[in-house]
Parts: C-alpha cells; structure tokens; sequence
C-alpha cells in the first residue's frame, strides 16, 4: 500500500503539474489523495490541517511578509536609475562598460528587492535599450542581464534562505546569509568575466562620460539604498538583531526612504504595495502550509528513505552524491519555482547530505544557487522569459548567447560546490 501511495503521490502531483494547475495546488491536491489512501478518513484529514497548520506557526515566519514589503516598496520607488548610475562609476572605463553597468545593477537592486525578475525589469529596462543605441548587439545585452538577474537571490536579504532555514529545521539565518553573499558576488563576477570577454573580442569599448555627471550627487543618491543593505546584512551576521527584526526595520527603512527622502511613493502606490505584498505572501504562505502536507505524505509513504537508499546505492562517495543531487536540483529548478522546490526537496536532501558530512549552510547555499539556474534556463525559467520580453528578442535567439554565460555559471556551481570553504570562511570568522 505504502508503495502505491506513493507512485499516487508523485503521478498526481506532476500531472496536475503538465495540465497547467498551479504549484499549490498540485502539492496540496497530491498530498491529500495520498494520505487518505494511507490513512483512515478522519485522520488523514485531522492530522493533515494539524501540519499545515502548525507548520505556519514560526516567529521567523514574520521576516517573509516584511521583506517582501520592502522589496516591493524598492521595485515602485524609482531606485534603479539611481544605482544604474552608480554603477557606472564602477564600470564607465571597461570594455563592455554597459553590460558590466547592468550586472553590478542586477547585483545591488536584486538584493535590495529580493526578486530576480524586478531586477531584470527595472535594471535591464534601462541598460538593453541604451546598450543597443551605443551598438551593441541586443542579444549580448539581453543576455548579460538576464544571466545576472538570479544574483540578487543569493545576495541577502532574500527569503529563499529563510524558507531553507525553515525546512531545514533551524539552519542559522545569519549564516546563510553570509555565505550567500559570496556566492551571488561570485556569480556576478562569473558574468562579468563573461561579458568582458566578449566585449573586447567584439570592441564593444564604449566609455561612459561621467564629465557632466557630479560623482558625489551620484553617490549620494545611491548611498541610502545601498546602506539598506550594509545595516540588513551587518546587523545580522553581527548578532545585533535577528532575521524577524531587520526585515521590519527593512521596511521602516524604506518606507522613510521612498515616501520620506526621494518621495516617489505617494498614499495610493503605497497601498498598491500593500496589496502586492498580501498577495505575495499569502502565496508563500498556502505553499508552505502545502509543503507541509506533503512532508506528512512522504514520510508515511517512505519515499524520502527510498530516495536516499536508491542515491546512496549509486555512490557513497560524498563527490558522486553531491554531483548526483546537483544534477537533480539543476532539474528540478528547470520545472519548479524555488519557493515551492526548497520546500519539498530539502527535508529529502537534507539528511542524506548530513549522513556524507556535508554542512547544512554549505548545502542550502548550494541548494539555493541550483535552483536559482532555474529561473534563467528552459522550458519554465521566468527570468528567461521576462529578460527575453525586456529585450524584445525570441527566446530561441538568446539561447546562443547565454551559452558562455551558463558555463561560467555552471563552474561557479562546481566551485563551491566543491569547495565548501569558499562559502563558508565568512560564516565561520563571524563566529556563524
């Protein structure tokens, strides 16, 4: 029986999954018909609204809707021309300036708003078109952003890592946070590499004129959203308030900035943001309420022991499991949100990376840069797609030149993969 359930569990999910249902949905509907045939009616029922329940029940939980908040404020707020410039102080002088403008723009406005796709749009809204007036081919350009865009996932804050923290049964946040800064800055570096590269081999050697630019108003219209960063980031990693603290304080924060110092949010945009971070969170909240359930079906089926029986009967060898687990996130990551993927995925990973002694921080960076590849490749990469539709180009014509810009970001996956130490000596000399 506990076998049939189980093959229920996963046909139901991914034919739901093909028809086009949407992924809570298919969690939840796949978890409950399992369950009912494991278990007597009424229990199943009791036990199953039980989890799903209680596994809302988190204090750590309250950092989600406030980031968010945040990160929504920032997208409506007319910050990225003014990192876009910013930037620029940093790139004018570098073949390929434009594209290295857009990266380190990805970089900075993803990890202020938390999302790959604002970072795309209000990044890459602006540097594909000017990137093709100063005769770049749009394809490079376009690629250039959509390859960078994932990187403000990794740069905390960011709640992929919460939700890690959480699946993962108390992972520091802190932490994660601090290794993810690496791996994002390392990533970025990756694609900047990439598009300095092709730039000279192309002679895209346009400079940026800063003559009529007044650096210090630059840097002082950028500095109070990249301090939101520095006071996010160092005063977690410094213990000097928690995950659930700086996400309010987040928002306070960007609430004065918005609405106070540059004052583009008026009354009614901010309650717009209000209404797109319910609705944000209340989808976060329903599949992680649904990722319970379906924690409960897995474990009364035995699949996640089958799953770790049939990955260490390949290899006990750590280097062929994590290659093995790799292959299967970069999978994964290909059909799956990363919300719902961290999910489902890391009470079954988790414990068979424990048992090849790998760390728990070390797996949910890697597990989380997997992922993030996902967004940007085929067939369901949203990054792709809205990086495409930024650019205004087919899909299939920027798969060719996001080729360099994957295997760098393939080899990035391997290093720390492999090289665990790269991630985590920040963690470990903050005492994480």
């Amino acid at each position: 029986m506990m076998l049939d359930a189980g093959l229920l569990l996963i046909l139901t999910f991914f034919v739901l999954l093909i028809i086009g249902a949407p992924i809570g949905i298919c969690i939840a509907v796949s978890s409950m018909a399992t369950i009912l045939i494991a278990l007597p009616m009424e229990i199943a029922i009791f036990t199953t609204a039980q989890k799903m329940v209680s596994s809302l029940d988190s204090f750590t939980l309250l950092a989600i809707p406030f980031f968010i908040l945040s990160g929504v404020l920032m997208n409506h707020g007319g910050i990225a021309l003014r990192l876009v410039n910013f930037a620029k102080l940093f790139s004018g002088r570098i073949p390929g300036s434009l594209a290295h403008t857009n990266i380190v723009g990805n970089m900075m406005f993803g990890a202020i708003s938390g999302s790959a796709i604002a970072a795309s749009t209000s990044i890459g809204g602006v540097m594909v078109p000017m990137s093709e007036r100063e005769g770049y081919s749009r394809s490079f350009s376009a690629a250039a952003n959509i390859a960078s865009a994932p990187t403000g996932m990794l740069i905390p804050p960011t709640t992929a890592f919460i939700l890690y923290a959480l699946a993962s049964g108390g992972t520091s946040i802190s932490a994660l946070f601090a290794g993810g800064l690496i791996a994002g800055g390392l990533w970025g570096i990756g694609c900047m590499l990439v598009a300095y590269l092709i730039a000279k081999a192309r002679g895209y050697t346009t400079k940026i004129d800063l003559r009529n630019t007044s650096v210090r108003k630059v840097i002082a219209e950028a500095l109070p959203s990249l301090l939101l960063i520095v006071i996010i980031i160092g005063g977690i990693v410094l213990g000097v308030f928690t995950a659930v603290e700086a996400s309010a304080i987040s928002v306070l924060y960007t609430m004065l900035l918005t609405i106070g110092i540059y004052r583009t949010i008026n009354f009614s945009a901010f309650l717009a943001s209000l209404i797109k971070a319910l609705e944000t969170t209340g989808v976060i909240m329903f599949l992680l309420a649904a990722s319970a359930a379906m924690s409960f079906a897995m474990s009364i089926t035995g699949l996640p022991a089958a799953l770790s029986s049939t990955i260490l009967g390949v290899s006990e060898n750590p280097v062929i499991v994590l290659l093995v687990i790799t292959l299967m996130l970069l999978v994964i990551g290909c059909f799956m949100d990363i919300g719902p993927a961290i999910l489902i995925f890391t009470p079954i990973l988790l414990p068979i990376t424990n048992l090849i002694g790998v760390d728990p921080v070390h797996f949910g960076i890697v597990m989380v840069f997997n992922l993030c590849i996902g967004t940007i490749t085929p067939p369901v990469g949203t990054g792709l797609f809205v990086g495409a539709g930024i650019a205004k180009e087919k899909v299939e014509n920027l798969l060719l030149p996001l080729l360099p810009f994957y295997l760098v970001i393939m080899a990035t996956l391997l290093l720390i993969t492999y090289v665990p130490s790269i991630t985590l000596f920040l963690p470990r000399i903050m005492g994480l």
